[in-house]
């Protein structure tokens, strides 16, 4: 099958509408129903709207909202806070303290929130004051702000690594082990990059020395709760003691123990509606990307453009190493332009199937998938979460490309690792669950 200009106006549709300022998802949505109701009226849009429905009946989502919510709880009631200090105790004591404590704390963060740019968008808010009144120059606050976003989706639990699990259909167990060392990884460069330019500048420390290890060991005990988060979702599916979906309920559950009961900073009357508030906004705007994109995934579907993706790549090589390189080209021109949630829903149905065809470990592909996509969000000139950034702390947009060029290239650099390394994703899920079917 051939595509004619026609089947290809909704994809420039897409671009266009979203260049003029309109949401993703509704670019998505329009490009859709346009294809659909004008360009192809054979179809019955009934189909379509049934699409619609069916791309919120898995079962798998159901943690996509729970993950969200115990994100909230978890700043309400005090566990990100305690997680904060406990940063600042191993690192305050290194040039560039502050800018340390930002890069750890959104490794640990695990991406609860839902989306890199509502990360971001907190950590703008909570630590980017700090450092300016600390004697960082703002641009680097917001470049590093930015930058250490883009690790926080790809430590567990993040919500996209659940979006590529109902993509693939993973075991989100699995795609949870695969993101702990691309995520350590991106956060150790970044913390490299830090010193270096700290020294440099002559950045203030938060602490004189390192503190003593019975301080280092209480402010951990203290702070262990928040830390073993994650650990213990994985622990827990890992050993049977709940599917995804209940960890996911799990942790909110946890969550509520632990800052209304041992931090006591949560409070019912107090936080109750800001945390559904906040889990309704979230949520929201993941499903609604991940409806759009899959009523988008439909239109690509229709106009076979999934075969035709494979078989020309195919026909363009066999190696999987030059593929897996065409994708980091690709992906990262995507994660530019998309929120990481929609790049993911888009373009992975498209590569996924020439990767399977290539022995391409689906793990593998899918955290190399999402590293790029991160990348993208704070790469110039349309990264949304550099906008995010700069449009919460006033920093020229200018003066933050001089700033984040360095965290680029040591990103870049991880992608590369990852890329060519497999082991280094596999090597996790495949202790805890031994080596995967492929």
């Amino acid at each position: 099958m051939t595509l004619t200009f026609i089947d290809l106006i909704p994809i420039f549709l897409v671009f266009i509408l979203y260049f003029m300022g309109l949401p993703i998802v509704y670019s998505l949505f329009g490009a859709t129903f346009f294809y659909f109701m004008v360009l192809d009226p054979s179809t019955k849009c009934w189909l379509i709207l049934q699409k619609v429905m069916n791309s919120t009946q898995s079962f798998s989502m159901l943690a996509i909202p729970f993950f969200i919510m115990a994100g909230s709880v978890m700043n309400f009631g005090g566990i990100s806070e305690k997680m904060m200090d406990f940063c600042e105790c191993v690192t305050g004591h290194m040039r560039g303290g502050l800018a340390q404590v930002n890069v750890l704390l959104s490794m640990l963060m695990g991406g609860c929130s839902g989306s890199a740019n509502a990360d971001c968008a907190m950590q703008s808010k909570m630590l980017v004051p700090e450092m300016e009144r600390r004697g960082y120059s703002k641009a680097f606050s917001a470049a590093i702000t930015a930058a250490s976003s883009a690790a926080t989706p790809v430590i567990p639990p993040g919500v996209n690594l659940i979006v590529f699990c109902l993509i693939a259909q993973a075991s989100l167990g699995r795609v949870f082990a695969a993101g702990y060392i691309p995520g350590i990884m991106m956060s150790v460069s970044m913390m490299i990059v830090v010193a270096i330019i700290a020294k440099k500048r002559n950045y203030p420390t938060t602490r004189d020395k390192f503190p003593p290890i019975k301080l280092v060991l209480r402010q951990a005990f203290v702070s262990f709760w928040g830390l073993f988060f994650p650990f213990g979702i994985i622990l827990g599916m890992r050993f049977g003691l709940f599917t995804p979906s209940e960890g996911g309920a799990v942790a909110v559950l946890y969550c509520f123990v632990i800052g209304g009961l041992v931090y006591k900073k949560l409070s019912l009357k107090k936080h109750f509606i800001p945390i559904i508030l906040d889990t309704i906004a979230g949520t929201s705007s993941v499903v609604l990307i991940m409806v759009s994109a899959s009523v988008f995934g439909q239109y690509m579907t229709w106009i076979n453009l999934p075969k035709i993706v494979t078989t020309a790549v195919l026909n363009l090589t066999s190696n999987k190493y030059v593929f897996l390189m065409l994708c980091n080209v690709i992906l990262l021109i995507m994660g530019m332009f998309l929120e990481g949630g929609a790049a993911l829903m888009i373009i992975t149905p498209l590569l996924l199937p020439v990767a399977r065809s290539l022995g391409v470990d689906v793990y593998h592909f899918g955290l190399v998938a999402i590293v790029n996509i991160m990348i993208g969000g704070i790469t110039p000139p349309f990264g949304s979460m550099m906008f995010t950034t700069c449009g919460i702390t006033g920093c020229p947009i200018s003066a933050f490309l001089k700033e984040v060029w360095p965290f680029i290239v040591c990103l870049l650099i991880v992608l590369l690792l990852l890329t060519f390394f497999p082991i280094l994703i596999t090597i996790v899920p495949d202790l805890i669950y031994g080596p995967a079917v492929i």
